[in-house]
């Protein structure tokens, strides 16, 4: 027979996919204590919500599997009650409901008033910027928009998350002293495209006005700029970025491919060579600039040809930072109108020949920086290693910096300046000056 598990109900919020599901799960949980729930992240409660990604086939599969995984727990009495909201709620929910019927209810990205409803709490519209943060204290992400309009061939972003919408600048840095009173000292701005911020708002790209007004927020030492999009890129943003030292050289944008074919049908609006004059510029505007990119191999049709162009493109870069994916071949796209043609092993064979490209590359940038010294934020301490990020890296994604723990004491959150004396393909090791 089932019984309660826990006296008191514990609401634990399940977070999966990327660092804007990472946002949206805390405004939830922001919400949630502010109707007096108690609410956790991913430990136990007998009441879950799962925040699903549906982005591409492995985040899908996990997204399911973890339905599934709670799905048991409820079934064996241990939880009481599982909602799953997210993007794959969004995408999928009728297919859901009929295959996992036990959920006790699925809501879209769009229906966290409805969410909170059936967790017995109200929405709260005065609370811009009150969240309960997930990452470490001294970093944290900041939505900048939702949803996008671009028409890339492959994403399904705009499937689930809608058209692009930009939050008015007074809300953002209301969000981002609110996060510095709390101790936050990195802002990660993030949202689909970076690049078209402020288009639905003041009729212009207005990202370098929005960083001038968060560069003014006391107790904050960076600003990282995450998700920019290559066509469109408003290059006063570069002005900002060498005139202010909070915001970190540092861009990810994703380029997903090089060759003039796939680009045209991937739909970017973009050629080889408008994308490596774009990138010549950043490099001249910004010379201590680090560009994280993301490429997608395996698209449909792509050829032999297709395939060397792009690895040779990567060879002469030299990107600071890159990852690589395989193509999902996802309905609702307009590229699922193609033939998936290139097989799952050559798919994997064509990233791992990417990345080891990258892994010389990386470790070849990183022995330059043996003997040279830097400024680095502590996130962590890992069995006898602190570990810390220079402004060059991303959380998660990125190199890290290893201090020896046995040797010297750090508080995490603080910042310290560190000398390399070492450094492998992805880590440095350093210590403090």
């Amino acid at each position: 027979m089932r019984t309660k598990t826990l006296k008191k109900n514990k609401i634990n919020v399940v977070t999966l996919g990327c660092s804007k599901n990472v946002y949206d799960s805390e405004v939830l949980m922001g919400q949630l204590k502010a109707s007096g729930k108690d609410v956790v992240h991913e430990e136990e409660g007998n009441i879950v919500v799962i925040n699903t990604c549906g982005f591409i086939n492995n985040a899908k599969e996990e997204s399911v599997n973890t339905i599934l995984e709670f799905m048991q727990k409820k079934e064996a009495g241990d939880v009481d009650k599982v909602f799953v909201t997210g993007c794959l709620s969004e995408r999928y929910k009728p297919d859901l409901q009929k295959e996992i019927p036990n959920v006790d209810a699925y809501f879209g990205t769009t229906e966290l008033p409805h969410l909170l409803k059936a967790l017995g709490a109200d929405y709260k519209h005065e609370l811009i910027g009150e969240r309960l943060t997930t990452t470490p204290k001294n970093y944290a992400y900041l939505k900048i928009a939702e949803g996008c309009d671009r028409p890339c061939s492959f994403c399904a972003i705009p499937i689930m998350r809608g058209k692009h919408k930009s939050t008015p600048i007074e809300a953002i840095v209301i969000e981002a002293e609110k996060l510095a009173a709390k101790g936050v000292k990195e802002l990660i701005l993030i949202a689909q495209d970076l690049t078209y911020y402020g288009l639905d708002l003041y009729k212009k790209r207005n990202l370098a006005e929005l960083l001038e007004a968060l560069v003014k927020v006391e107790g904050v030492e960076w600003i990282r700029l995450h998700y920019a999009f290559p066509t469109g890129f408003p290059m006063d943003v570069l002005d900002v970025m060498n005139r202010e030292p909070k915001i970190c050289n540092y861009l990810d944008i994703p380029l997903q491919h090089i060759s003039d074919a796939i680009l045209k049908s991937m739909r970017r609006g973009t050629t080889k060579e408008k994308t490596t004059k774009l990138l010549k510029e950043f490099r001249l505007a910004v010379p201590d600039m680090t560009i994280r990119t993301t490429l997608i191999v395996g698209y449909p049709g792509e050829t032999e040809e297709d395939f060397q162009t792009l690895k040779q493109w990567v060879t002469d870069m030299r990107f600071e930072r890159l990852g690589c994916f395989t193509y999902s071949h996802e309905e609702n796209t307009h590229a699922y109108n193609l033939d998936d043609d290139v097989p799952e092993d050559v798919k994997i064979e064509r990233a791992n020949q990417i990345m080891e490209i990258q892994s010389q590359i990386s470790w070849e940038l990183n022995q330059e920086k043996i003997g040279k010294t830097f400024k680095v934020v502590i996130d962590r301490k890992e069995g006898n290693y602190f570990i810390g990020r220079t402004e060059y890296d991303s959380p998660d994604v990125d190199n890290e910096v290893l201090i020896d723990a046995t040797k010297t004491y750090l508080k995490t959150g603080e910042f310290t300046t560190v000398k390399i004396i070492e450094a492998e393909d992805f880590d440095l090791y350093g210590e403090v000056v």
